[in-house]
């Protein structure tokens, strides 16, 4: 017999639903281990939960609006595109550091990232029209949703090894007369990779001229929620002002270890083609996604603390420790320049197989890369203690040399 649900769901979100997220099914799967035989026992490296508190800056902020009396300054609705005086406040911290000079009415917060991509991606989806964006692999998975539940189409192309450089060939291949926009993710989730200046100038020279050709702006989407996390004295290149048709979709819960809060925005720069249009797009993407305003008080926070950088000492030190603790094992890694993530070449090159193996002998929970559509690799999340990739360290000793062994 037919399920009943079967005629009445979309066939997409019912996919979406029952395939869940191969990050969320590990990270799910520590928390049922960890009760079971105790999290000490439960090695999870799968999904990227900040484990460096939030500044003392957002503590401060969070208790002195607390001692506010007036409730519905403090929870009431704000405007649908966000406090006006916390989206002058991120825009003066912009205007800061990168010398721009934007207000409050270029800027329209979100519940994080997630809905700032989303509400973007409709926004620049045309009726009766196919549309297509372009992502270099590896990619953050949920893209495909964002995109394809707007009817849209995800057009992915395989970035270059050995350093995951931007492969501008394969991109200018991909764009047809349906393209609407490169999405670019820098510091990029999985691999840490950083995207350079000249890299991006490349694109943007790229991206104006095959604009010219096809008759319609191609619009670059920045997911930038580890901006602030670069190591080495570097720092993430602004894209708005090397390609000023850039949209930014940007979350605190990175830099402000606040991934639970849902509080981020999009930057529709003025210099942008058609940014109020632009602009009023996105607000009505959202509206229709039912997204009424972000949550009032973490808006008041970040307004507060829109200028405060995070503490990276631990996650850099992570990095070394587990970047040359496996290599010295004999594991070949990607060298990150930013985010919390080592992309690892699976022993072996089947990612699943290894990642199996891995939470079967070991509890050791590794996200293989076929969903970020580059097949062969491991995501290993280092936002954790340091305690715990020293005691896990042994075990991908195991790993490596029995599972090679049996191969």
């Amino acid at each position: 017999m037919t399920d009943p649900c079967q005629k009445t769901c979309s066939d997409l979100t019912l996919s979406y639903g029952q395939q869940k997220s191969a990050i969320r099914e590990l990270f799910e799967y520590g928390k049922m281990k960890a009760k079971e035989i105790g999290a000490d026992k439960v090695f999870d490296f799968s999904i990227g939960n900040p484990s460096v508190p939030p500044p003392q800056e957002v503590e401060e902020a969070f208790h002195s609006l607390l001692q506010e009396k007036d409730p519905i300054a403090l929870h009431g609705y704000t405007s649908a595109a966000g406090d006006p005086v916390v989206r002058q406040q991120i825009a003066e911290q912009l205007n800061t550091e990168y010398g721009t000079h934007y207000d409050a009415s270029q800027l329209y917060l979100t519940c994080g990232a997630a809905a700032a991509l989303s509400s973007t991606f409709r926004a620049l989806s045309l009726e009766s029209e196919d549309n297509e964006f372009i992502v270099a692999a590896p990619y953050f998975p949920e893209y495909k949703c964002f995109v394809e539940g707007h009817g849209g189409k995800l057009s992915v192309v395989p970035s270059t090894l050995p350093a995951l450089d931007l492969p501008l060939q394969a991109i200018e291949n991909a764009i047809t007369t349906s393209t609407r926009a490169v999405i670019i993710n820098s510091p990029n989730n999985p691999s840490g990779k950083l995207y350079e200046t000249a890299e991006l100038q490349s694109l943007a020279a790229l991206l104006e001229k095959k604009a010219k050709d096809i008759g319609h702006p191609i619009y670059i989407v920045s997911d930038e929620p580890y901006r602030e996390l670069v190591y080495d004295d570097q720092k993430a290149p602004f894209i708005p002002l090397i390609y000023p048709n850039t949209l930014v979709c940007y979350s605190y819960s990175k830099a402000l270890s606040m991934p639970g809060e849902r509080i981020g925005y999009v930057l529709v720069p003025p210099e942008a083609d058609y940014s109020k249009d632009l602009y009023d797009a996105i607000a009505g993407a959202a509206r229709s996604l039912g997204y009424v305003c972000a949550p009032s008080l973490i808006q008041r926070v970040v307004g507060l603390c829109a200028h405060v950088k995070p503490d990276i000492r631990a996650y850099d030190e992570n990095r070394h420790l587990l970047y040359e603790g496996l290599t010295h094992i004999g594991y070949e890694a990607i060298y990150p320049n930013g985010a919390f993530y080592l992309f690892v070449k699976a022993p072996g090159n089947d990612a699943k197989a290894f990642s199996d193996y891995a939470k079967q002998h070991c509890n050791l929970l590794l996200v293989p890369s076929e969903s970020f559509g580059f097949p062969g690799f491991l995501r290993i999340s280092y936002c954790v203690s340091k305690e715990r990739i020293e005691s896990a360290m042994p075990l991908f000793e195991h790993c490596f040399k029995t599972y090679q062994s049996r191969t």
